[in-house]
C-alpha cells in the first residue's frame, strides 16, 4: 500500500479529516453457510422497507458487514426520513463497524477501549481498557494517531466472546477475548507471531472473523509502506487455547493484507485473503498482488491468483489488496478488484497467475462491497463512487453508479453509505442509485461504513458513534 496517501489525496483533501465472525450464526463447523446470517422476522421480506416509525428488533450484527461472507446485507431498511436519535463521543477514532449483540451495541477504539452501549439510547453498559495505544511518533511512518484498535471485532456466539487485536505501545499486536455481556477480559495472546519482522511496522486495519472455532486475523504495513514488514495472517482458538497458525506471504518484503473486510469465508468453508503489492519487480512472481485460498483452521495454502499484469501491479502499487474479495455463492464465483481499477470473475479454486474468467475496467476498489443475489456493489474509491455490478457465470457489466464513496450496506430496497467526501450519511435507491437521503453524520475515517439494524443505522466517526432512526 506504498502509494496508498498519494492516489487518496490526489482524489480530494479527504484524510485531511481523518488523520488528525462470525456470520450471524457464527460459522463453528465445516457444514457452516457464510451467508447464514440472513434472519427475517416472519410476516417481512429483506426487499421491503418498513413504515414510517415502525418498531424493530435488533437482529445478530456479529461481524463486519454482518456476515462471514461480508455480504453487507441487512434484514430490512430503516423508514426514511431519517433523524438523529443519539451521538457518543468515546474520546478517540472508531475506525471499524460496530457490532450489535443483543441489544448492545460494540464499538472500539484507537484509544485501545471497547464499549458496549445501549443501543437505543447510546448510554454505556460497560467499558473495557486494552492498554496505551501507539503514538505515530513512535511509529516508522503512518496516518492514524493514536494507534489502537483498528480492525473491526468480531462476536463468537458459541463462547459469548468478542474479539479485538489491540496495538499498544511498543509496537504490540494482541488479540483478546472479552465477555460480550460486561466487557470482562477472558483472555489474550502476542499475534506478532513472525520472526525477524518489524512489529512496529506492521498494522491490523482489516476485520476479525471468526469461522470454524477459530479468530483469523490478517495484517499489512503502515500507510507508507515503510521498512520491514509482510502480509500475514493468523489463526486462534476461540477458546484461546492450542497453537496460533498462521500464513505468510511469501515475498522479501511488503504484499500487505490490509482491506478493511478482513479476510472473508467462501461458500467451500475455506477463507480467502486479498494481498498487496510485493517486492518482487523482474523474477518469478512471488505471490503477492492476489487472492489466497486458505484453509481455516492451519491456514494452509490451498490456490492463488494473480492478474498477469503482477509485475507491473508491483512496481506501480496497483496492486489487489486495497479490496477483500467478494463471494457470489450462487454462481460460485468471487469477484476482486483493486489499485489497477479492474474489476476480476474468478472461480472458487484458483489456477495462479491470469486465471481469470473475465474482467472488466471501471473501479478503483478500497474497502467493502455489498451483495444481493447476483448484483455486488463496488467502492470505487478514484471514480467517487458507488458502482453497481451484475455478476454472470462468465460475465461482468456495469448497471448504476451513484457519487458517493463509503462502504455500501443493502438493507431492503435502499443502500446505505457512509460519504467519506462530505461526512454525510447516504440513503440511495437500490435499484438505480438515486439519493433518497443525505443527513450529516460527522467526520469520518479512511474507510467510513455503516452498520443497519434495529430500526437505526449507526456510523462511526473520528470522535465516535452517530445513531440515526426514523
Amino acid at each position: 500500500m506504498r502509494r496508498l496517501i498519494t492516489i487518496v489525496v490526489s482524489v480530494s483533501s479527504l484524510l485531511v479529516a481523518a488523520c488528525s465472525t462470525a456470520s450471524s450464526t457464527p460459522a463453528t463447523g465445516p457444514a457452516s453457510s457464510p451467508d447464514a446470517a440472513t434472519q427475517i422476522t416472519p410476516g417481512t421480506s429483506p426487499a421491503t422497507d418498513p413504515g414510517p416509525g415502525r418498531a424493530a428488533s435488533f437482529t445478530p450484527w456479529w461481524t463486519y458487514h454482518r456476515t462471514t461472507s461480508r455480504a453487507g446485507h441487512a434484514t430490512h431498511a430503516v423508514g426514511t426520513p431519517l433523524e438523529h436519535a443519539w451521538a457518543k463521543r468515546l474520546g478517540d477514532a472508531v475506525y471499524g463497524e460496530p457490532l450489535v449483540v443483543g441489544s448492545t451495541l460494540i464499538a472500539a477504539t484507537e484509544g485501545d477501549r471497547v464499549f458496549g452501549l445501549n443501543a437505543r439510547t447510546g448510554k454505556v453498559r460497560w467499558k473495557t481498557g486494552l492498554g496505551t495505544p501507539q503514538p505515530l511518533s513512535g511509529l516508522p511512518c503512518g496516518n492514524i494517531d493514536p494507534l489502537g484498535i483498528t480492525g473491526t471485532p468480531a462476536y463468537d456466539k458459541s463462547t459469548g466472546s468478542v474479539f479485538a487485536v489491540a496495538e499498544t505501545d511498543g509496537g504490540h499486536h494482541t488479540l483478546w477475548a472479552l465477555n460480550a455481556k460486561t466487557g470482562k477480559k477472558r483472555w489474550h495472546t502476542s499475534l506478532d507471531v513472525l520472526p525477524n519482522r518489524n512489529r512496529s511496522a506492521e498494522q491490523e486495519r482489516a476485520a476479525v472473523l471468526v469461522a470454524h472455532g477459530r479468530v483469523i486475523v490478517s495484517f499489512g504495513g503502515l500507510s507508507g509502506d515503510c521498512d520491514n514488514y509482510v502480509g500475514y495472517v493468523t489463526s486462534t482458538s476461540v477458546t484461546g487455547s492450542g497453537r496460533t497458525f498462521h500464513y505468510a506471504v511469501p515475498t522479501e518484503r511488503e504484499a500487505g493484507m490490509w482491506a478493511t473486510p478482513g479476510p472473508v469465508l467462501g461458500r467451500n468453508g475455506h477463507v480467502y485473503v486479498a494481498s498487496g503489492n510485493g517486492a518482487e519487480l523482474d523474477g518469478r512472481w512471488d505471490k503477492s498482488d492476489s487472492v489466497t485460498e486458505l484453509t481455516a483452521r492451519k491456514l494452509t495454502r490451498v490456490s492463488v491468483f494473480a492478474p498477469k499484469t503482477w509485475r507491473d501491479d508491483n512496481i506501480r502499487d496497483l496492486d489487489l489488496g486495497s479490496m477483500s474479495p467478494m463471494p457470489v455463492p450462487s454462481l460460485h464465483r468471487i469477484v476482486i478488484a483493486g489499485k489497477r481499477g479492474v474489476v476480476y470473475l474468478l472461480h472458487e479454486h484458483f489456477n495462479g497467475v491470469g486465471s481469470a474468467i473475465s474482467h472488466l475496467s471501471g473501479c478503483h476498489a478500497f474497502s467493502g462491497a455489498a451483495r444481493v443475489g447476483r448484483t455486488v456493489l463496488m467502492p470505487c474509491l478514484i471514480e467517487g463512487q458507488i458502482r453497481a455490478l451484475r455478476v454472470g457465470r462468465s460475465s461482468l457489466h456495469w448497471t448504476w453508479s451513484a457519487s458517493v464513496y463509503g462502504a455500501p450496506v443493502i438493507a431492503g430496497s435502499r443502500v446505505y453509505v457512509s460519504d467519506r467526501d462530505s461526512g454525510d450519511l447516504v440513503v440511495l435507491r437500490r435499484k438505480d442509485g438515486s439519493v433518497v437521503q443525505r443527513i450529516a453524520a460527522g467526520s469520518h475515517t479512511h474507510f467510513p461504513s455503516v452498520v443497519v439494524d434495529g430500526g437505526h443505522v449507526f456510523v462511526p466517526t473520528l470522535h465516535g458513534i452517530q445513531a440515526f432512526h426514523d
